[in-house]
């Protein structure tokens, strides 16, 4: 390997240097990849497994590689979902002199899946309103602490289930960069431009006869842009209330936080005539169920998983009698009985199809299924014996979801 390679990482793995480096990308064998649908990218992109995780390695320029690194940094300190950045990795040259690109290494998403994968393991007509959902509060998120994307798109994500809807995340920051505040032309931009490139791959996807012909794509895709506006309208705009109607602030943070977003602060002051009372939530993050959830369980969860597992300990505490008792105490219970002992429930070998928390939500549906058509309560041990049987078995290996060829579903543009 030659002395030039260089690599930038915060915590260099050795395992690094065991990659083929002084090979273009596109050649790299198979025997160093792992299998596993890419999105479009206008960059060749392919993953390959180091030490216990598995990367993506996206080849470009130093520069821009460099710079995309420390933006997604940047974007992890301050919360935003999106890939963890691995290393940098510069002076590649090939065995006869020819330089090579650099390469961005990022970490793999478990459990992640980009929208192509989505829909062609799940063509209901729903999926694509909900990932337009997930990616419209992603948009509102992100220019919530300033960042401005300039490249937003499907391709650019990457989606987890989360209960009954996805959590999306920033895929591609090559373009994006982050202000104190953004203006309104930087944001609407970002919405035209989502708009626009989500009609084209629905479109994409409807010519390859993955979208049924008669689905309106262009209706679909103008979801984004009025799910961002009523995003963004409910975290950041006023509201006027009369007296008596005090009861709307409260209204107000509860919406908020039903949209996964928290209130750090309320910005109150009344009008000159002194009857009115205008409100403005100071909002500065999201995840109210998933922080709730940490706090009482340790669990690590999506933001719906969250919410979910919140309603079933509420139900725990009522049906056990200990509504009174302090709800930390109770959800330590909850844990142990519940929880705990449900996935356990799963055999060992098919706990990987899905993560943890989204296979006790799916076991909750099914409990539910069960209960209305049986007419009766169904165990929740019993649900998941049941769940395991008829639905588990078929379903696919989502922590790492391996496309039968390394190039399947995937498509270089430029």
């Amino acid at each position: 390997m030659p002395s030039r390679l260089q690599i930038t990482s915060a915590t260099l793995d050795p395992a690094l240097l065991d990659l083929p480096w002084t090979t273009p990308l596109e050649e790299w064998p198979e025997s160093v990849l792992v299998a596993l649908p890419r999105g479009i990218s206008r960059h060749i992109v392919r993953f390959a497994r180091i030490s216990d995780q598995v990367v993506a390695i996206k080849e470009i320029s130093a520069e821009v590689a460099f710079r995309e690194y420390e933006m997604l940094r940047s974007l992890t300190r301050i919360g935003v979902p999106s890939v963890l950045p691995v290393a940098v990795i510069t002076g590649r040259h090939a065995s006869d002199g020819e330089e090579l690109n650099a390469a961005l290494i990022t970490q793999h998403l478990a459990y992640s899946l980009p929208y192509r994968a989505l829909f062609s393991q799940d063509m209901r007509p729903e999926t694509a309103t909900r990932l337009i959902d997930a990616l419209a509060v992603l948009l509102v998120r992100l220019h919530l602490t300033g960042f401005y994307w300039g490249d937003v798109s499907l391709s650019n994500t990457l989606f987890r289930r989360d209960a009954g809807a996805f959590a999306a995340y920033l895929v591609d920051a090559e373009t994006g960069e982050l202000h104190e505040t953004l203006t309104v032309g930087q944001r609407t931009y970002d919405v035209d431009l989502a708009r626009t490139n989500v009609i084209g791959e629905l479109m994409d996807l409807q010519a390859g006869g993955i979208i049924a012909e008669d689905e309106d794509t262009i209706e679909v895709g103008n979801r984004i842009a009025h799910r961002y506006e009523e995003l963004w309208n409910e975290v950041t705009g006023e509201e006027t209330i009369e007296p008596g109607e005090r009861w709307r602030v409260s209204a107000r943070v509860n919406r908020l936080n039903d949209l996964g977003f928290e209130v750090d602060e309320l910005q109150i002051s009344t009008t000159e005539d002194g009857t009115r009372v205008r409100i403005r939530p100071k909002v500065v993050d999201a995840g109210h169920f998933h922080r709730q959830i940490m706090r009482l369980t340790g669990l690590d969860v999506g933001e719906n998983q969250a919410r979910r597992m919140l309603n079933d300990l509420d139900q725990f505490r009522a049906m056990t009698g200990r509504s009174e008792d302090p709800i930390e105490f109770v959800a330590h219970e909850w844990l142990a009985t519940v929880y705990q002992p449900t996935i356990a429930a799963v055999p060992r070998e098919l706990r990987g199809r899905l993560d943890a928390p989204q296979l006790f939500h799916e076991i909750l549906e099914h409990k539910w299924y069960l209960s209305e058509h049986q007419k009766r309560d169904v165990p929740t041990i019993e649900a998941a014996h049941s769940y395991v049987d008829t639905h588990l078995r078929a379903l696919r290996d989502e922590k790492l979801f391996l496309a039968t060829d390394t190039r399947e579903i995937t498509r270089v543009d430029g």
